[in-house]
């Protein structure tokens, strides 16, 4: 089983999730953070870190939100390996909890 990173981290990008990783498995896009599902060894740090609450367990993740167990799969085999905790994105707090964030997704 994996964590997933969810809709809410578009446009949010907060770090404090990577800060905690044992093995490192977070990987960083323009707007959007995702975890690496076989690097992920389901210890659940992360989850309790996230501010915009955007991390999931594989088997709680809402329905609505089922593409982003694929995403995270896709984008971490082409995005940069990120190890340390960053600044959120400037206007991360105004996007905290909008909805239906996909379509601004950068990769």
């Amino acid at each position: 089983m994996t964590f997933i990173v969810g809709e809410n981290c578009i446009k949010c990008k907060y770090t404090d999730c990577v800060e905690v990783c044992p093995v490192d498995c977070f990987y960083e896009g323009p707007n959007f953070l995702v975890i690496h599902p076989d690097e992920c060894i389901d210890c659940a740090l992360c989850e309790p870190e996230c501010p915009a609450e955007a991390i999931f367990s594989e088997d709680e993740l809402p329905d609505n939100q089922q593409v982003y167990l694929e995403l995270n799969a896709e984008l971490a085999e082409v995005w940069p390996n990120i190890t340390e905790k960053k600044d959120s994105l400037p206007d991360a707090e105004e996007w905290d909890g909008v909805k239906d964030k996909l379509q601004y997704l950068e990769r």
